[in-house]
């Protein structure tokens, strides 16, 4: 039983970590060379898409989104299991314009 409660704590721990890599992969407000403080209008914002559920339902809405040409599989982060048993998690980020 202590063997089964440490592999959950350790595999907490590493989708915490995967998930932080994932969220924080990419700082979205560096400025590329080309870009000056007059070309930021309009501005992007990032929104991010988290789904939960079983694996076979994650995977299905993610499959379904890129046939509706929302986002790419490879878009999405890995599944990572969450605090619930046979429950996984996903994430997609994207940047949308704001007016």
């Amino acid at each position: 039983m202590m063997a089964q409660s440490q592999k959950f704590v350790d595999n907490q721990q590493s989708a915490e970590s995967k998930l932080e890599q994932y969220l924080h992969g990419e700082d979205v407000n560096t400025p590329t060379l080309n870009q000056s403080p007059e070309n930021t209008f309009p501005k992007r914002e990032p929104l991010k898409h988290l789904l939960i559920g079983s694996p076979k339902a994650v995977t299905s809405t993610i499959h379904r989104l890129q046939v509706t040409g929302y986002a790419s599989v490879g878009d999405w982060s890995p599944l990572l299991p969450t605090a619930n048993p046979d429950e996984v998690m996903s994430i997609l980020i994207r940047q949308i314009l704001m007016q």
